[in-house]
């Protein structure tokens, strides 16, 4: 302003480019929670200006992030073209290792699950090195499959069963494993020698739970518990549309909570936590009759649960009380974990969800019996669709997330899209 004595100075070349990034994120994720949108309205949707959008979605393009979607169809005035996410634009990788397995999967920036795979693994008769070894192998052909996309690499989410730090890289502790202060993201990315790919590890149900709000039955839902079963008992909160990790990160251990002081001893050295109760052992041990199959780890898993659900839909007595019994206690735990969290939807992940139709409404239940707050404070339950792969989704959702925070991590396009023109704009 002439005659005030006040120079303005121009913004700084590094603010210049934060704010680029922070808008071009900001594009990117409305296409991302929205699906495709004209110019017009991803300008309306994000309060930046007709121009900046066209400005903002040329550089995704470029980046090969987004690509020209369908005309736009009831507009007023000059029709356009939608903007939509390219996917092939970037793929993000999850693992997850537990006691007797170790799965991945590939997805693409649309969220197309490009490929996966599950290894029968003894995780726990094996030291941590024999481990990662295999899990590294199952990252490198998870890498292969994403370099045969022509994609690029997001990263690579490693799942475990227990106590993670998830900042350090570090597992803390998990008692099913037997493994403790492991540095994991360290030990993984030196076995990816000099792939230039951001490795993470995090706990699995943690990212179970991610995986369900981002592609669940309940996505979307902003106040979540998720209840996932294996060999132990697993739980991920999602309160206010973000993970709850607790001060130091070490929330959602909820198998270790104590319900019975004179039950079985538990893997953790404490005697009748929630997972000596719960978890899918116990099952095992209440519905098998002796020299059962069912009791045999060399048998999938996959067989052992499609052979429960047999007897049970055949009317096994045996059966059908072991899973009322180990449904009850489930819905214990869970009206515990209600009455505290007020979860809108309280999901039943892994074995839960397989065996769901027996267990669900014992859970209900308890849930009516044992939440304070009338009508179970709300909260409905709901069987996850992802079951066993719930953890794996999240994992590659986490990597992803990387790229919707700053699409300049990805330098370019690796596959031609179609010409982005500015009709509409």
């Amino acid at each position: 302003m002439a005659g005030t004595g006040v120079t303005y100075a121009p913004r700084p070349v590094a603010d210049q480019l934060s704010l680029r990034r922070s808008n071009l994120s900001l594009v990117l994720r409305h296409l991302d929670a929205s699906g495709p949108l004209s110019r017009a309205r991803l300008a309306q949707a994000t309060g930046l200006t007709k121009a900046t959008v066209s400005s903002l979605v040329a550089e995704l393009a470029e980046r090969g992030l987004v690509r020209e979607g369908d005309v736009e169809r009831g507009a007023v005035g000059r029709p356009g073209h939608q903007v939509q996410m390219n996917g092939p634009g970037a793929c993000g990788i999850g693992i997850e290792l537990n006691v007797d397995y170790v799965a991945s999967v590939v997805v693409d920036l649309a969220g197309r699950v490009v490929a996966s795979d599950h290894l029968a693994l003894p995780a726990s008769r094996l030291g941590p090195d024999a481990v990662l070894d295999e899990v590294a192998r199952v990252a490198d052909a998870a890498l292969a499959v994403v370099a045969a996309e022509s994609s690029h690499a997001a990263g690579v989410t490693l799942a475990l069963p227990g106590g993670v730090d998830a900042t350090e890289g570090t597992l803390t502790y998990a008692p099913n494993l037997g493994w403790r202060e492991v540095a994991v993201v360290a030990a993984l990315a030196e076995r990816l020698g000099d792939r230039d790919v951001p490795v993470r590890v995090d706990n699995e149900a943690n990212l179970a739970a991610l995986g369900e709000y981002r592609a669940g039955a309940a996505a979307g839902t902003p106040d979540l518990l998720l209840l996932t079963g294996e060999v132990g008992v697993g739980g991920g909160v999602i309160s206010g549309g973000r993970l709850l990790r607790g001060g130091r990160g070490y929330g959602g251990e909820v198998g270790h909570m104590q319900l019975d002081p004179h039950g079985d001893e538990c893997g953790c050295g404490r005697r009748g936590c929630w997972e000596t109760l719960a978890g899918l052992t116990p099952l095992m041990r209440a519905a098998a009759g002796p020299g059962d199959d069912l009791l045999d780890p060399t048998v999938p898993l996959e067989h052992r649960l499609t052979e429960l659900s047999r007897r049970a839909e055949a009317g096994d007595a045996r059966t059908l009380a072991a899973l009322a019994q180990v449904g009850s206690w489930l819905g214990l735990g869970a009206a515990l974990l209600v009455n505290v969290l007020n979860p809108t939807v309280l999901v039943l992940g892994g074995y839960f969800a397989t065996l769901g139709p027996w267990l669900t409404e014992p859970v209900r239940r308890q849930l009516t019996e044992r939440v304070v707050a009338p009508g179970a404070g709300g909260c409905r339950v709901q069987l996850s669709t992802l079951g066993f792969a719930a953890a794996v989704r999240g994992g590659a959702q986490v990597a992803l997330d990387a790229v919707l925070d700053d699409p300049t991590i990805v330098s370019g396009p690796v596959t031609a899209s179609r010409p982005m023109s500015t009709a509409g704009a």
